[in-house]
């Protein structure tokens, strides 16, 4: 990353959408396609149990609070990135790289800190994507056991009420041979095989949802204030992926219609929003105080409709493991491999393996699911959704002239926006590992 040195009237001569050279542009459509997919994962299946830890319409409400930050922190990253593409005169960067670059053109101050900014994102990251690899390894024991379980009672090899832990071993060899695949083009087809298993499985959950729905009076319409942090972990978890954003934005064949008005962005948020809160608030009306913290484990364990929509989430759970993986696996990679000459193959591979135990060894650690994603979305999520994009705009804007507005108001909203995240994070990770400790699920 240079060093800026140009004055204000040469950053608005350089163009950075002009000099993006792309072999394969993505088309508006292609990105929101992408945007879904990247922002629908498991958290969906989480909501009903915020639900339960907000009430009602509290839950409701906060939802589309939350997910209209979460939108908004994502303009502010993009913009800030457009602005600094110009200032450093790129085409393109990514999320770590805007930190680098805000933080070596803001105020003189600032410049020392680049390198820690790039690299507080980058582990961040690597810490969110991994959290998320322990919270699908959990997702896949629990759903694998009820059916198992449930069979068990009439097969005698089956083995009845086994603990958790002993299915979360059981995937070490497979999760190990899967995430030996280095090659991202050898992962899509699970991708693929992923997602259609999760939209036929939501399909048959929605199905049971709206099966004998009880009237709205006899669901709580909010909950106790003590429950809310744990609302407000799991909704970020679910709802927050700016990780995706930065990469699917570089390769838009029209970058400037991300963050237009409708825009890429608003349309695909307002549906993933949109559909969270659907499911948050009929699962949670279903289930009442039952819901469980994956919405799949409250359908039937004797019918074979709702075992099958079990296997299935824990068989997409298992590829979209893969696919988490390999982020935070390019960039540890990338931080060491100078250390390891000739022997490179073997040492990504030990490293890969390492990694893949150690998820699984936190996941046996904390088999209590509901928690488990409270604390990854209020430890991880509240830094990079929240604190670390007002933080990049705030310094990039710092001394251009009239660069945080009338009255300062930019970097008010920004102060705002970061004591939001600290105070999620505090709140958040408090109550999560109280509960965790406390063994409540």
């Amino acid at each position: 990353m240079d060093i800026p040195g140009r004055d204000i009237e040469a950053d608005d001569d350089y163009n950075p959408f002009e000099n993006r050279k792309l072999a394969h542009p993505t088309s508006d459509l292609d990105t929101l396609i992408h945007l879904l997919k990247g922002s629908l994962g498991s958290g969906i299946l989480a909501m009903p149990m915020a639900f339960r830890n907000a009430g009602l319409y509290v839950g409701l409400l906060a939802t589309f609070a939350i997910g209209g930050i979460c939108t908004y922190c994502v303009h502010i990253l993009v913009k800030t990135a457009h602005e600094l593409c110009r200032r450093m005169q790129k085409p393109s960067l990514g999320f770590a790289e805007t930190a680098e670059a805000a933080f070596l053109s803001g105020p003189p101050a600032a410049h020392k800190f680049s390198r820690l900014a790039k690299a507080m994102v980058n582990w961040f990251l690597v810490i969110d994507l991994l959290g998320c690899c322990c919270v699908y390894i959990v997702f896949i024991a629990e759903n694998v056991k009820q059916v198992v379980d449930n069979y068990a009672k009439e097969i005698d090899w089956l083995p009845y009420n086994m603990n958790i832990r002993y299915y979360m071993l059981m995937l070490l060899p497979l999760l190990i041979l899967m995430n030996l695949i280095k090659n991202l083009k050898y992962l899509a087809p699970f991708s693929m095989l992923a997602n259609l298993l999760v939209g036929s499985g939501m399909g048959i959950t929605f199905y049971y949802l709206f099966q004998d729905m009880p009237k709205l009076e006899e669901r709580k319409a909010f909950a106790e204030i003590s429950t809310m942090p744990i609302f407000f972990g799991t909704a970020i978890f679910a709802l927050e992926g700016i990780g995706v954003v930065m990469p699917l934005e570089n390769n838009m064949k029209t970058p400037t219609h991300f963050i237009g008005c409708p825009g890429v962005l608003n349309t695909g948020m307002f549906f993933v929003v949109s559909l969270y809160a659907f499911t948050g608030f009929f699962g949670y009306l279903k289930y009442g105080e039952d819901t469980n913290s994956s919405i799949t484990l409250n359908l039937p364990q004797d019918e074979i409709l709702g075992q099958s929509v079990k296997l299935m989430i824990a068989i997409a759970m298992f590829f979209t493991y893969s696919l988490q993986f390999y982020v935070p696996m390019e960039i540890i990679w990338k931080n060491v491999r100078h250390l390891f000459g000739a022997r490179k193959n073997l040492a990504e591979y030990s490293i890969r393996i390492a990694i893949i135990i150690i998820t699984l060894c936190i996941a046996i650690a904390i088999p209590n699911l509901g928690p488990f994603i409270s604390l990854v979305g209020a430890v991880c999520l509240s830094f990079l959704g929240l604190i670390f994009p007002a933080a990049i705009e705030t310094v990039t804007f710092w001394d251009r002239p009239n660069g945080l507005g009338r009255f300062n108001w930019v970097l008010w909203k920004n102060i705002f926006l970061v004591f939001f995240g600290i105070i999620g994070f505090l709140t958040g990770s408090y109550v999560s590992i109280c509960e965790i400790l406390e063994g409540k699920n």
